[in-house]
């Protein structure tokens, strides 16, 4: 069982019979004597991939769901439905674009996924943390943040999508973005 002390970014919770992975989650004291301290979390629902904002008692406890993980290869993609290779059974199957929601512009030939199972069921994938991408094209030099005082320009990676990338990068260079937040992490060296 799960209370909500364990709570971390990214734990598997069931609630209700649905299974759940918490994004976020604060911690709300009461100002009241006698209240009960509350736990909000934003959470994304396994099965429909909608958010949804939850709350619960502070000590509530929960189960954790049989969610299996397996490693998969990425085949094609047919219009809406992407196809994937199991790399132990070799059995092939299909997801939407719906289905697998921000994830889409990560899957790539070559990359190595996790399929994650609910009740013997496929119900979407799990992208590694950091995925290895050409830039295809750079614009010239860009922008600076003031805060962190980073001077960056847009640049187009193989997949089509846009993101800041320093000014010394040009198209050709292979980069390291991070899946969970789209931005450059560092210039991947040549033959590596």
């Amino acid at each position: 069982m799960i209370s909500t002390a364990d709570f971390r970014k990214g734990l598997p919770i069931l609630v209700e019979g649905m299974p759940y992975i918490i994004l976020e989650y604060t911690v709300q004291t009461p100002s009241a004597r006698g209240a009960a301290t509350l736990v909000r979390v934003r959470a994304r629902n396994v099965l429909t991939s909608a958010l949804q904002d939850l709350t619960f008692k502070s000590g509530d406890r929960f189960e954790e769901p049989d969610l299996g993980k397996r490693k998969i290869n990425f085949l094609y993609a047919d219009g809406d439905d992407f196809h994937f290779m199991d790399e132990e059974s070799y059995e092939q199957f299909h997801l939407n674009r719906s289905t697998l929601g921000d994830a889409v512009k990560w899957i790539i030939e070559g990359v190595t996924l996790r399929s994650v199972v609910f009740e013997g069921k496929v119900i979407g994938v799990e992208l590694p943390q950091f995925i290895e991408m050409e830039v295809v094209e750079a614009g010239p030099g860009g922008r600076s943040d003031m805060a962190s005082g980073k001077v960056t320009k847009a640049a187009t990676l193989a997949n089509g999508t846009v993101i800041r990338v320093p000014v010394y990068l040009e198209a050709g260079e292979r980069v390291l973005v991070d899946t969970t937040t789209g931005e450059f992490v560092k210039r991947v060296a040549r033959g590596s």
